[in-house]
C-alpha cells in the first residue's frame, strides 16, 4: 500500500519493447537502498514490480495492459516519474490510501496561477468524476490530492508550492495527461450501493430511494 506521498522524483534512463511488454530501466536515487528485487514500487502511481537492480538503476517489466491503461507507454529515455515505495504497516498515513491500480487517465485543460500555488483542472471520464467528490481525496500521477471542484467530466485541483517542488506536477502544461487513482473506499462504498440496488441498475438517485436509502 501506498499513501500518495511522494518519496523522489525519478529519471527514465531507458525503455525496451520487448515480447510482452516493456523494460523499464529507471534511477531510483536514494530510494535504491531500500529495496530488494521483487520489491513493489509506485512509479507516477502506478504499481511496478523490481525486476533488476544495479547501483541506483532499478529495470522494471511493464506488461501491455498496464501500457494501454496508463501514461507509462508515453515515457521515453530522459522523463521524469513521482516515486513512492510502500508504507510500512502501522506507519502515519500522511495522504490516503493509495493502491498503485490506476483506474484511467485525466488530461490537463487550464491552469490557473494564484500566487504561489496553482489550481489544475483536468477533462477526464464521466466514470471516473461520477466517483469523485468535493473536499475527497484523488491520486494523480502517484501524488494525494484534494478535490477543489468537481463536475461531469471536469475536475479541479489546487497545488500548493511544496508540491510544485517536490513532484513532477510542477512542470505541468496543457494536454498533458496522468494517471488518475480514485479513493478506494468510495469505490467500495459504490460497489456495495450498487449492489443494494440490485447490481445491474445504475445508481441514480430514484434507485436508491426506491431501495430505501431517500
Amino acid at each position: 500500500m501506498f499513501t500518495g506521498i511522494i518519496q523522489h522524483v525519478g529519471r527514465v534512463e531507458s525503455t525496451t519493447d520487448r515480447s510482452g511488454g516493456r523494460r523499464m530501466v529507471i534511477d531510483l536515487g536514494p530510494l535504491s537502498g531500500r529495496i530488494i528485487i521483487g520489491a513493489s514500487v509506485a512509479v507516477d502511481g502506478t504499481c511496478l514490480t523490481v525486476s533488476q537492480i544495479a547501483g541506483n538503476l532499478a529495470e522494471f517489466d511493464v506488461v501491455p495492459r498496464t501500457l494501454e491503461r496508463t501514461t507509462l507507454g508515453e515515457l521515453a529515455g530522459g522523463g521524469e516519474v513521482n516515486l513512492e515505495l510502500p508504507v510500512p504497516a502501522g506507519s502515519p498515513l500522511d495522504g490516503h490510501i493509495v493502491q498503485g491500480h490506476v483506474d484511467g487517465t485525466a488530461k490537463v485543460v487550464g491552469i490557473d496561477r494564484r500566487g504561489d500555488s496553482l489550481l489544475i483542472t483536468f477533462a477526464a471520464d464521466d466514470e471516473l468524476t461520477g466517483q469523485m467528490v468535493v473536499a475527497g481525496s484523488v491520486a494523480l500521477a502517484g501524488v494525494s490530492l484534494t478535490l477543489a471542484g468537481v463536475e461531469a467530466g471536469r475536475f479541479a485541483v489546487a497545488l500548493v508550492p511544496t508540491t510544485l517542488e517536490r513532484t513532477t506536477l510542477g512542470k505541468l502544461h496543457v494536454a498533458d495527461r496522468l494517471n488518475v487513482e480514485l479513493d478506494i473506499i468510495g469505490k467500495y462504498v459504490r460497489r456495495h450501493l450498487e449492489s443494494l440496488v440490485n447490481g445491474a441498475a445504475p445508481l441514480t438517485i430514484e434507485n436508491l430511494r426506491q431501495a430505501g436509502f431517500a
